[in-house]
């Protein structure tokens, strides 16, 4: 009986030895307060992003207790906005023509809304205005849109296409289409739909630092968010009032080296699009974690663009977390070499709430390591250096006088 006690005492320090030894290969914690529920969400703050790794997959909530270790299960939650579409069954009536242009007359038989139509021309190059109406009875009209601009640009410098009516949501019988244009529009496709996505949740970030010089027929824009963060969207905001419809490369860092002539950079292409008057909102990409970003504008041989600013957006990352024990609990981060955590609850999410109670975190602080006891040379020491030298000396005089004394 005592040699079993003795046993299950030395694998419970050991396990004890284990769970701790794991949480010192961390670098960072901060301390989860007001743990009350099973379920909580956590806000992953900027300072998790800056020092986890690339994939994110050393994220863990530990809790501690007198004797253990415990490991908290979660799911990362990215607010990304979901796409959803649904197309309408649609009939076209009639179209017909004046002096203020080309007339779409479309009904739909059912009675869900709308907020989409997709226009698709044979034209490649066009500039037109559109206004919306709807009806119930064809006798009165309701304006949904008015001077809504469509646009199409195709040559050797330019490939953009604009031409989504998009409005509030509306539900009428008919929906009138007036394409203002003084040579007929070779419509070749609508579609009509309920666009039913989620936007997205955004953090919003400062910019520490934007530089904007020109080179050549490209204005080259540097913008710095000052420590590596989820970068899913980017707008600049122009003061030109004139329109301009200019391809730009999105690039980030994603290594650098020390030269002689100083860090040397290198970029990797995030995202392609257009810089367009038509279309502001801003472009959306996928989430990289990055710090430094390099917007090449190509101006062709157009005057460059006044850009004031830039407004950069990453998405909410927060943790759905399962307590199932009562202890002190820990967001730690910051192992390299980390894989990305298997729970069972990342398969089984039915019993997940839908709404937790959000925590609050502590400070980050650094995890302190084991010391390493390292072993001082033996002849660091001044006396043991003098003892061994004295020996020397003892045993080189001793074979000399032997040696005389043969002679």
């Amino acid at each position: 009986m005592k040699l079993k006690n003795k046993l299950l005492i030395f694998f419970g320090l050991w396990s004890c030895s284990m769970a701790f030894g794991q949480l010192s290969t961390y670098e960072y914690k901060q301390e989860l307060k007001g743990v009350s529920e099973q379920w909580h969400t956590v806000p992953l703050p900027n300072q998790v992003f800056n020092e986890a790794n690339d994939a994110l997959s050393d994220i863990r909530i530990y809790g501690v207790t007198e004797k253990d270790t415990l490991e908290a299960p979660y799911i990362l939650k990215i607010a990304s906005e979901k796409n959803s579409t649904k197309e309408t069954a649609f009939k076209l009536l009639n179209t017909a023509s004046n002096k203020e242009g080309y007339y779409y007359t479309y009904e739909i038989p059912t009675t869900e809304p709308i907020n989409q139509i997709n226009l698709q021309f044979n034209q490649t190059n066009f500039n037109w205005h559109i206004v919306l109406e709807g009806s119930q009875t064809q006798n009165k009209w309701f304006q949904i849109l008015d001077e809504y601009r469509i646009l199409s640009i195709k040559n050797e410098q330019t490939n953009y296409n604009f031409s989504t009516l998009n409005f509030p949501l509306s539900k009428y019988r008919y929906y009138r289409l007036l394409i203002k244009s003084k040579v007929k529009p070779e419509l070749n496709q609508a579609k009509i739909s309920l666009d039913g996505s989620v936007n997205a949740s955004y953090n919003t970030y400062p910019t520490t630092f934007m530089n904007i010089t020109q080179k050549g027929k490209t204005t080259v824009v540097d913008i710095d968010v000052n420590q590596r963060l989820p970068i899913s969207f980017l707008k600049l905001n122009v003061l030109d009032k004139v329109d301009y419809y200019r391809p730009i490369t999105l690039q980030y860092i994603s290594d650098s080296i020390q030269t002689e002539k100083g860090l040397k950079y290198t970029y990797r292409n995030l995202y392609r699009g257009t810089l367009s008057s038509i279309d502001t909102i801003g472009f959306k990409f996928t989430s990289t974690l990055a710090q430094k970003l390099r917007v090449i504008v190509e101006n062709n041989d157009n005057q460059a663009l006044q850009i004031e600013s830039a407004t950069v957006k990453g998405y909410t990352h927060e943790l759905l977390v399962r307590f199932d024990n009562e202890a002190d609990y820990f967001l730690v981060y910051g192992n390299k070499n980390a894989q990305r955590p298997q729970y069972d609850i990342q398969q089984i999410t039915s019993s997940i709430p839908e709404n937790a109670p959000s925590l609050d975190l502590g400070d980050a602080q650094e995890i302190s390591k084991p010391k390493k006891n390292v072993e001082k040379p033996l002849f660091e020491s001044k006396t043991w250096l003098w003892l061994v030298m004295g020996i020397v000396v003892v045993v080189l005089g001793w074979f000399t006088l032997r040696m005389m004394a043969k002679r």
